[in-house]
């Protein structure tokens, strides 16, 4: 990574980290669209239903009518994005992945 954050890309660790938090999750993520909306959601781990937050974040963009994001930024659970999460923000053309640790400690800005 390469300086800091601009602040649409700060903002999403901000709401990925909320969304961790509220749900009490080792895993938030935040997404934003290429209209500029964005969505927040934890990783879903039920019985029947196992997603990463990324997964999460990114199925509520969707559902919501994105056909494309410009960013995601991953926050906890581990080092780094797992191969299902960066799967699902490719099939959205999505530019950018951003990975932080839990306390918002950017790790990696890469371009996808």
């Amino acid at each position: 990574m390469t300086g800091p954050l601009d602040a649409e890309d700060a903002k999403l660790i901000t709401l990925a980290r909320g969304a961790r938090g509220r749900a009490g999750s080792s895993q938030g993520a935040a997404v934003r669209d290429t209209d500029g909306r964005t969505y927040a959601a934890a990783a879903v781990d039920l019985p029947s239903l196992q997603l990463t937050a990324a997964q999460a974040a990114i199925a509520l963009a969707v559902s919501s009518g994105a056909t494309a994001l410009e960013a995601v930024a991953v926050v906890g659970g581990g080092l780094g994005p797992d191969p299902a999460s960066v799967a699902a923000a490719r099939d959205l053309h999505t530019q950018v992945l951003i990975t932080a640790h839990a306390d918002g400690t950017v790790v990696d800005r890469a371009q996808l």
